[in-house]
């Protein structure tokens, strides 16, 4: 099965960016334009009108005890329901983790965000263009210039198997641009700081994200991959087109209920997951939020500094068009709304 939907897939996503160039949405103008329900339950419903196969919402909305909602799917061939409890592959929200990881590190005088590529790793000197001249806060900040491993062809019909197969496909390769000379996302740049906190730390890098996030914030429903956990708890991923279900596919997500992201994510934002000092690192290196995104499943999480809520969205359906990563965000926007509402009543 996994060769079928990596034939499929080699097919379909070339094509999806030449469809979308000739037909206009109107699936997110009608999105966008629907009038707004009254509850956030009638809008995680009307998502699966919209093309998901399954959603989950969570919010943690100060004062009150956190909410959980869920429409669709949790397995469409199983016909098992959605289960806003499910674990999800959360993607780039990863990357907040790590994050966190670097600035305790830093914190603690074992890393330097003025250190280079080549004074942690000599042996990527003559394989990473101005490795002596990108620093791991470059590497943090996305403005190193590294080119992003995802990019490479075939990456997603022919995941790398390891960390090393995938820092292969960019080693020798020509920068984007001179560090920190411009923005450009990269996932290249948080496998080698997944490698730096590693060598740092002598161990793996979940173990110490395990050690300074999870256990202090109580976190049992998160974990470094689908190797990891029952894989019957890991919410079906789909793509549009491809019959079968995509969760065994392994592009090296972290997994996690949403309500763990959600804590975190609340921890992350009104500091009680920092000691003195630590927060004003971070604050200096990353952003509060994240999205994410991998074959058959999306991520949002955010917090609203308005309302002091956290809400956290998993859809578990992704196209070649792109359209579906739109819908979620008006969805996501849409629920947001809707808590403002209730939250000013």
């Amino acid at each position: 099965m996994k060769k079928r939907i990596q034939l499929i897939l080699r097919i379909i996503l070339p094509i999806g960016t030449i469809v979308s160039m000739f037909f206009v949405p109107w699936i997110l103008i009608r999105a966008w334009i629907k009038p707004l329900p009254d509850s956030v339950q009638e809008q995680v419903n009307s998502a699966i009108g919209l093309g998901f196969d399954g959603i989950l919402v969570y919010v943690d909305e100060s004062g009150r005890p956190p909410a959980f909602y869920a429409a669709g799917w949790h397995d469409r061939q199983n016909r098992i329901p959605a289960n806003p409890h499910a674990l999800f592959k959360i993607a780039s929200i990863d990357k907040l983790y790590t994050a966190v990881a670097i600035s305790k590190l830093v914190h603690d005088g074992r890393l330097s965000l003025d250190k280079t590529v080549a004074d942690y790793f000599p042996e990527l000197a003559g394989w990473i263009e101005y490795a002596d001249q990108i620093t791991v806060r470059m590497l943090v900040q996305h403005r190193s210039g590294i080119p992003n491993f995802t990019d490479t062809a075939d990456f997603w019909t022919h995941p790398p198997e390891s960390g090393d197969e995938a820092l292969k496909l960019i080693l020798d390769q020509p920068a984007r641009f001179r560090p920190d000379q411009r923005y450009a996302y990269s996932n290249t740049n948080y496998l080698l700081l997944s490698r730096l906190i590693e060598k740092v730390t002598g161990g793996a890098k979940f173990r110490y994200i395990t050690e300074v996030i999870l256990n202090p914030l109580g976190l049992s429903h998160t974990f470094a991959s689908i190797h990891d956990v029952n894989m019957d708890e890991l919410m079906s991923g789909y793509y549009v087109g491809i019959e079968e279900d995509i969760k065994t596919a392994d592009y090296g997500s972290m997994i996690a209920s949403a309500e763990d992201v959600g804590v975190f994510l609340r921890a992350l934002n009104d500091g009680s997951l920092f000691a003195e000092g630590e927060q004003e690192i971070y604050s200096s290196i990353y952003w509060y939020e994240h999205t994410g995104l991998v074959a058959g499943y999306q991520s949002i999480a955010k917090y609203h500094k308005d309302i002091d809520t956290v809400v956290i969205q998993f859809t578990n359906t992704t196209d070649f068009q792109g359209y579906n990563w739109n819908l979620s965000e008006i969805v996501y926007n849409r629920i947001v709304k809707i808590v403002r509402r209730q939250h000013a009543q």
